[in-house]
């Protein structure tokens, strides 16, 4: 059983900065993973995600302020979120098993609980 465990969100204020964490167990094989969000109101936006070669794809509103990394070791997907602004604020979830491991829409077969930023100006 596939199971995606976030963690790490939490409140900032503008400019600060937050990692979030995503243990990953049950897989059976490589999947492509990325981060999601979902703002009050609005649809689920993608974040972040590894292509398949482990090159990461950026939403155009998080570049050159966000990092996606992993760790396979300990099997974690992390989001470094740094320069955090107000419309960051959202439920951030990481997923598995994209169909298009280079895309941002969001599609996946697992998905984790998420955890919540809040961004305050």
């Amino acid at each position: 059983q596939v199971k995606l465990l976030e963690s790490g969100g939490g409140s900032v204020q503008t400019g600060g900065s937050l990692r979030l964490s995503c243990a990953v167990s049950g897989l059976t094989r490589r999947y492509c993973m990325g981060w999601f969000r979902q703002a009050l109101g609005k649809a689920r936006e993608g974040v972040a995600v590894f292509t398949a070669n482990d090159v990461p794809n950026y939403a155009d509103s998080v570049k050159g302020r966000f990092t996606v990394s992993k760790d396979n070791a300990k099997d974690t997907l992390y989001l470094q979120m740094s320069s955090l602004k107000p419309e960051d604020t959202a439920m951030y979830y990481c997923a598995a098993d994209l169909p298009q491991c280079w895309s941002l829409v969001p599609l996946a077969t697992f998905w984790g609980q998420g955890t919540q930023v809040t961004v305050s100006s």
